[in-house]
């Protein structure tokens, strides 16, 4: 189909002519929803809004686009700027850093996840002890959440020991510790003047936060009993040993800061000149920062 355009000046530019119709047809569609759940006259309102902003919208757009000519000016618009810059940054041999050019192994942020889900313990244990005077109320209480019969289970049930609950919290502990652990491996290089503030503070107070809003739908009875000075002291433990054991690791570096520098991958210069032995490329990953 060939389109047919309204002759224009040079100094104008032909654009698509702005419609309200995609806005009524959305509306439409919403109070169909929801007149699923209200009434039947918002239904019925919806599906005649809907029929209108199809019609509508359609004949902006069949059989020809609608097209409005919109005035374009050239002269150039000076750009300033009152932000500090490292001229060090667009230097020859700098790169522009925008992703962290190194990383940590996979396995570095496990065994964080490991070490801190570990020390995890000890507040929770403190919390059954000063609280319960039970070395397993803590471990119930988690796996209580996964238990349909344990659901209105009284404080002395959850304080005796239970094989099904322990095997079913430390579970439930193991899979959550990797997956956070994993989490920090990733996030740590990206803050790298501040690891242990980001990773032992910034990060808990944050999962904290929402644990606090789902936990009602994510575990009920959790979410009655829990004790949230406890639950941050153990979030804070987590986080400054899983951090800690993190950092500990040696980064290497990410395969996209290997081959070429920035600037080539980015197209801020052009004609690149490609290593192909061993010796050049070592030297062009040391003339990267660390």
């Amino acid at each position: 189909m060939q389109e047919h355009h309204a002759t224009t000046s040079t100094d104008s530019i032909l654009l698509p002519s702005p419609t309200a119709w995609p806005l009524v047809l959305a509306l439409g569609i919403a109070l169909i929803l929801g007149g699923m759940v209200t009434h039947l006259v918002i239904g019925i309102l919806g599906v005649v809004l809907t029929l209108v902003g199809a019609v509508g919208w359609f004949s902006d757009v069949l059989p020809h686009e609608a097209h409005e000519a919109v005035d374009i000016s050239t002269v150039p618009v000076p750009v300033s700027s009152v932000r500090t810059v490292n001229p060090q940054v667009f230097a020859a041999e700098a790169p522009r850093i925008v992703l962290p050019v190194q990383r940590f192994r996979f396995s570095t942020g496990l065994r964080g996840g490991i070490g801190g889900g570990i020390a995890m313990i000890v507040p929770a244990t403190l919390f059954s002890l000063l609280e319960y005077h039970s070395l397993w109320y803590a471990s119930n209480l988690l796996a209580a959440g996964g238990f349909v019969s344990w659901a209105g289970a009284s404080d002395a049930f959850l304080s005796q020991f239970h094989l099904q609950g322990l095997l079913a919290a430390l579970a439930i502990h193991l899979m959550v510790s990797l997956l956070v652990g994993l989490l920090y491996g990733a996030l740590l290089p990206m803050f790298p003047k501040y690891p242990i503030l980001t990773a032992g503070f910034m990060v808990p107070l944050l999962f904290t936060g929402i644990m606090y809003s789902a936990l009602g739908i994510v575990s009920p009875i959790l979410n009655e009993r829990i004790n949230w000075f406890w639950f941050v002291v153990s979030q804070l433990t987590f986080g400054l040993v899983c951090g800690f054991i993190v950092n500990l690791h040696t980064k290497i570096r990410t395969p996209q800061y290997r081959a070429l520098p920035f600037r080539y991958r980015a197209g801020l210069h052009t004609d690149p000149v490609v290593h192909h032995d061993d010796s050049s490329t070592a030297s062009n990953d040391e003339e990267l920062p660390r």
